[in-house]
């Protein structure tokens, strides 16, 4: 079973984020990055398929220079190659359909039963190339996957629903799932595995390579404004009788605030 895996390399979740002077985006100086957690186990569910069904995991990252160390951690942990989307043309595609593109371009060649998504990104959180890419490919998919059984020629998936409901569904494949963090237990790479890594294939793949322009990365939304949330603290009075008083706090618990 050969499974492509998308990843993503964030700001670490210590990172002291700031502004940055253009006040569209956060200040990308002096920051570390890792590898997006939700990315990180669809990633471990690729490998635990793959000791279950052999194949291969295959590792998809768009992103600058620095992304390579994500890259490279995921080859440690067992992926057997990686695709690097790395030139100044890629640096348009900034939305998730512009990603989702870029992407798709990437795979058009390749052979896979699976691609595996993390849910949504630690950054942006849109929660969107994984379904995109799979428009784009022709996939089936399912988002927000639990536990991945792989059958004959079909996949047989648990995504979680609302308010603590689950549902089975069965794709045929390929097809493309989005994982929900929390799925199994991430494990570390070895020295044994960080060895091995060095000796792995990453292949740096360029727009033109995939016969795109900077036209074709062009973002279609925007972020025109990034701010700190402000605090702001209230006092309000609730009068009357006990028992109205209590439903009265009720409802703006429910209805205001949002916490019941």
């Amino acid at each position: 079973m050969n499974i492509v895996v998308c990843l993503k390399q964030v700001p670490k979740k210590d990172s002291i984020l700031r502004i940055g002077s253009d006040g569209k985006w956060i200040d990308e100086r002096d920051i570390s990055y890792e590898m997006s957690e939700a990315d990180a186990y669809a990633l471990e569910e690729a490998l635990r398929q793959k000791e279950k069904h052999g194949g291969e995991v295959i590792v998809v990252s768009l992103g600058p220079e620095r992304a390579r160390q994500s890259i490279k951690e995921a080859l440690a942990k067992g992926a057997d190659r990686a695709i690097h989307l790395f030139d100044s043309v890629f640096d348009t595609a900034t939305d998730s359909a512009a990603v989702a593109r870029a992407i798709s371009a990437a795979l058009k060649d390749e052979k896979y039963d699976l691609i595996l998504t993390g849910l949504q990104s630690d950054d942006y959180g849109f929660a969107q190339v994984g379904l995109i890419v799979a428009e784009q490919l022709g996939l089936p998919s399912a988002t927000i996957v639990m536990e991945v059984q792989p059958e004959d020629s079909a996949v047989r998936v648990k995504r979680e629903l609302e308010s603590g409901w689950f549902q089975w569904v069965r794709l045929p494949m390929p097809a493309l799932l989005t994982i929900q963090s929390g799925i199994n237990q991430l494990r570390y790479a070895t020295l044994k595995g960080i060895m091995a890594a060095k000796k792995k294939e990453i292949r740096e793949v360029k727009a033109a390579d995939i016969g795109l322009t900077s036209d074709d990365l062009k973002p279609g939304q925007v972020i025109e404004r990034a701010y700190l949330p402000e605090k702001t603290k209230r006092t309000e009075f609730i009068e009357g009788k006990p028992a109205e008083a209590a439903a009265k706090l009720v409802e703006k618990l429910r209805f205001d605030a949002r916490v019941i």
